[in-house]
């Protein structure tokens, strides 16, 4: 069956910010995650996701709040599907630019979105007026006075959590094999290995990992992978070689799982990102 699915993404080379305007008809995408804030709303239809362990439905206006690491999937319930546009935060940018607005910002606390929807038609406009600044690619003052706009009317929305390691409401378990993950990911890793670093079983570790996370441990790893590439890709490197620095058996494999999770290719990825040729 055909559908009309689509996806304009560009990005902002002075900020790092990627803007996607995209419309998808019934399924959408797998679960996943980023390593970005997510600000973006519903333009047309009805958006359906789980974030969070809940079920989350968002209608045209409406803003979704979305944390690096906030594992979310998405799709249409009704048949006209749903349009949306999204702005990706570098989280480093965002802190920084946060911090000037918050001149009392406590230090090694970490930025958290208060909710995952807003019904907040003052951010709604602030958001889309952002986006479309930075997809239309206007001048400078242009883009920077929209994007202030935008961080003005987020400070409802956010607060300053103490970072903790561990984080005591994750069992010990899962924090192990998660931090494994993240200093290993290029390796070929197994469930093995795991059950090695955290002491138990394959099977429980497995039931604790998903328990904590919402995810298998291998899902986990190919989401950091393709976190990087998404990074590697944006730098200029081919999708060869992002396949061959991140630990996929060849282009082919990192191209099947990118397009499953991002619904497009790394190339395509790549030239919208980086202006270079595939």
């Amino acid at each position: 069956m055909t559908t009309r699915n689509w996806i304009d993404l560009k990005q902002d080379t002075e900020s790092g910010i990627e803007t996607i305007h995209a419309h998808f008809e019934g399924h959408a995408y797998d679960p996943h995650w980023h390593d970005s804030y997510l600000v973006g709303y519903t333009e047309q239809g009805v958006q359906q996701f789980h974030c969070r362990r809940q079920r989350h439905v968002s209608i045209p206006g409406q803003v979704f709040l979305l944390e690096p690491g906030d594992i979310h999937d998405g799709d249409s319930p009704t048949d006209d599907g749903f349009t949306y546009r999204t702005l990706y935060l570098d989280p480093q940018w965002l802190d920084r630019e946060l911090r000037s607005l918050f001149e009392d910002a406590p230090g090694h606390y970490q930025l958290n979105f208060a909710e995952t929807q807003a019904n907040d038609s003052r951010l709604t406009l602030a958001t889309a007026n952002a986006f479309q600044t930075l997809h239309g690619q206007e001048m400078r003052i242009v883009r920077q006075t929209a994007l202030d706009n935008l961080l003005s009317n987020l400070t409802r929305h956010v607060h300053w959590r103490a970072q903790l390691t561990p984080d005591p409401s994750l069992p010990l378990v899962a924090q192990k094999a998660r931090d494994y993950l993240h200093s290993n990911l290029t390796q070929d890793i197994g469930l093995d290995d795991l059950a090695r670093v955290t002491g138990v079983d394959r099977f429980r570790l497995t039931r604790a990992f998903k328990a904590a996370f919402g995810i298998a441990p291998h899902a986990y790893l190919i989401q950091l992978r393709l976190a990087k590439a998404r990074r590697l890709l944006a730098s200029g490197l081919t999708p060869v070689e992002v396949a061959a620095a991140l630990g996929f058996a060849d282009q082919s494999h990192l191209g099947r799982w990118f397009q499953r999770t991002y619904r497009m290719t790394p190339a395509d990825y790549r030239k919208r990102c980086s202006n270079l040729p595939d």
